[in-house]
């Protein structure tokens, strides 16, 4: 088994750029330390500690749909439901090191690991 380093994911709704083209599949990768620590001294972030999440983000994201590079602008312009996901995202990866979620069978009480890259798709 290897080391997943990048994982990917599909945005609810995707972000709009400013020609009015979507962007909903990206590349997500596991944050490092400087990721956490660096965007601290950011005067954004100083002011207004919400702001963190926008700069770790835009770290993280390694690919969104076709745009050249991600950035603060992009995160900040994203609809709520996908900075609530991409946040979820960045707390699972981040702390189990995989996009799974361990879920218990309502039924039967067997518990089993269920991957949610695919948001349901078959």
């Amino acid at each position: 088994m290897t080391f997943q380093t990048e994982f990917e994911f599909t945005l609810p709704q995707g972000y709009v750029d400013e020609d009015g083209n979507l962007h909903k599949d990206g590349i997500m990768r596991l944050a490092t330390a400087a990721d956490e620590i660096l965007p601290l001294k950011d005067p954004r972030v100083q002011s207004n500690p919400a702001y963190l999440s926008v700069i770790l983000l835009s770290r993280v994201i390694t690919k969104l749909g076709t745009l050249h590079s991600i950035n603060t602008r992009n995160i900040e312009n994203l609809f709520i439901a996908d900075m609530a996901y991409l946040q979820e995202l960045y707390q699972r990866i981040n702390e189990n090191g995989s996009d799974v979620i361990k879920t218990v069978c309502p039924k039967c009480e067997h518990m089993f690991d269920v991957e949610v890259n695919d948001q349901g798709k078959c």
